[in-house]
């Protein structure tokens, strides 16, 4: 691996770490980081996709008591977890199912149409109005909670993030964000809706990663794994600290700083793209 490749996987595993769990979109800055660094052909989209691996380690990491508690129950002969277990595990199977049965038939035409800078840079404006309206609208935000926690949520809950996951395909949307403010107007606390959010992350990225990686291993070769390793590391230690740290912050903050920070950013980059003062490469 030489440093300029060193370079670029430290600097997009920085990125994915930093955005994943954020509702601002990992791939739609993903795709501008990539563009900016020239990083842009079909092995950059999978490599992008592939270092995600890195930001679910770092839920895994941070919950495994709680999932490591999840997979015992399973089997446990305590009736009262054994239904507990199974309700979470069934929740989160629920609400992957709509997102996934879409990327399998949609995948390749969003990334030939969509992955290119000025439709994530559409995506951010619209996500940003998105979450302001849901954050101030009476009933929205905090409002009307039904479900103070994920083990209080029914399988409908679980289906109707998975129906609002699904508009995360489309690149610059942001997944969290999507999971996360999709949950607080059905009626999810904010700390219920992140960490559903969180803990939905784990096989929705995990099966695109595999998904991908299999699909397009014909461009990959062993001398790609430092490449790889690199860019998982960081994204493994950047996420884990976003983690944390968003979920404190959701307890007494809105997501309203978020929807500026889309506003702008997206705007920048139509502007400078009109301009001509940046070259999006697409």
């Amino acid at each position: 691996m030489d440093t300029h490749t060193a370079f670029i996987a430290a600097i997009l595993g920085l990125v994915e770490g930093l955005t994943e769990f954020l509702p601002i979109s990992s791939t739609g800055h993903l795709i501008l980081a990539g563009s900016l660094l020239g990083w842009v052909n079909d092995k950059a989209k999978v490599f992008e996709i592939a270092i995600q691996s890195g930001a679910i380690l770092a839920v895994i990491w941070h919950y495994r008591r709680r999932l490591n508690a999840v997979v015992k129950g399973l089997a446990a002969p305590q009736q009262q977890a054994r239904r507990a277990a199974w309700r979470f595990a069934l929740n989160l199977l629920i609400a992957f199912l709509p997102a996934a049965m879409l990327g399998l038939v949609f995948a390749s035409r969003i990334k030939q149409y969509l992955f290119a800078p000025i439709p994530v840079a559409a995506a951010f404006i619209v996500g940003g109005l998105v979450i302001l309206w849901a954050e101030r609208r009476p009933s929205g935000g905090a409002g009307r909670i039904r479900v103070e926690s994920v083990d209080a949520m029914r399988p409908l809950d679980a289906l109707k993030v998975g129906l609002a996951q699904s508009f995360a395909l489309i690149p610059g949307t942001s997944r969290s964000g999507a999971t996360i403010i999709g949950g607080m107007l059905f009626g999810l606390s904010r700390i219920a809706a992140t960490e559903f959010s969180f803990f939905l992350a784990i096989p929705t990225l995990l099966a695109a990663t595999c998904y991908d990686l299999l699909k397009h291993r014909a461009l990959f070769s062993a001398a790609d794994l430092p490449a790889f390793a690199l860019g998982m590391g960081v994204s493994f230690a950047s996420a884990l600290v976003v983690v944390r740290w968003l979920l404190r912050y959701v307890g007494g903050h809105s997501f309203v700083p978020f929807a500026w920070y889309r506003l702008a950013f997206g705007a920048l980059v139509l502007v400078t793209a009109r301009m001509g003062w940046v070259q999006w490469a697409s």
